[in-house]
């Protein structure tokens, strides 16, 4: 399993923080990140999906269900299950016609999952989002989570854009200046900006930090 891991020592993170006083200290706070890349692409695009506009907590739940009925997300038995089976696991209507999109794809070969590693990030991004209900950000997330490509930043991303305006004390986010600034190392920057938000440290001033 490949595992990504960050801190202080890390090169990636020494470069981001040279000139960042602002970085290295939520660094300093937060520590080693560790993240352990989703490398089965077909399961976490699924994930991904299922996921869609809800809760960590909701979509773990629903995706566990998933799971059950879909004999562990086998690509060849989605086709035999009926969409109310499906919905009963809690799956919407337009989600259940994305996975059947998903998964006709897949096995047709029109998406390659063994070779998309070699793609690079733009054609990873033209290649997902030919699929229903994949759109630019689930094709990002599948970017750093399952292939940890290092360099990217989305600007879709409402957490992403919310740690900004609080660690530069911001009113307004211009990515393309933030996606200059953490080149190429824009993912590892996320991915603290994402800890910052999930331990709750949003909720008071950056300087109590």
């Amino acid at each position: 399993m490949d595992t990504l891991k960050f801190s202080l020592e890390s090169d990636e993170v020494k470069i981001l923080t040279e000139n960042d006083s602002h970085l290295l200290k939520l660094v300093r706070h937060i520590g080693t990140i560790e993240l352990i890349l989703e490398t089965n692409y077909f399961n976490s695009l699924v994930k991904q999906i299922v996921g869609q506009q809800l809760s960590l907590k909701a979509a773990q739940t629903i995706f566990t269900r998933v799971e059950g009925v879909w004999g562990n997300l086998d690509p060849n038995k989605l086709s035999g299950i009926e969409d109310d089976v499906l919905r009963g696991a809690g799956l919407s209507r337009s989600k259940i016609t994305y996975l059947r999109d998903l998964t006709e794809k897949h096995l047709s070969g029109e998406i390659n999952f063994s070779t998309i590693h070699l793609l690079d990030d733009e054609e990873v991004i033209q290649t997902l989002t030919k699929i229903k209900g994949v759109g630019k950000w689930t094709a990002e997330m599948i970017l750093i989570f399952s292939l940890g490509r290092l360099n990217t930043l989305s600007p879709q991303d409402v957490s992403i854009k919310n740690a900004i305006k609080w660690l530069y004390n911001e009113e307004e986010v211009d990515f393309s200046y933030y996606f200059e600034k953490w080149n190429p190392f824009n993912s590892v920057a996320s991915l603290y900006l994402w800890e910052a938000v999930n331990r709750g440290l949003l909720k008071a001033p950056f300087i109590e930090l």
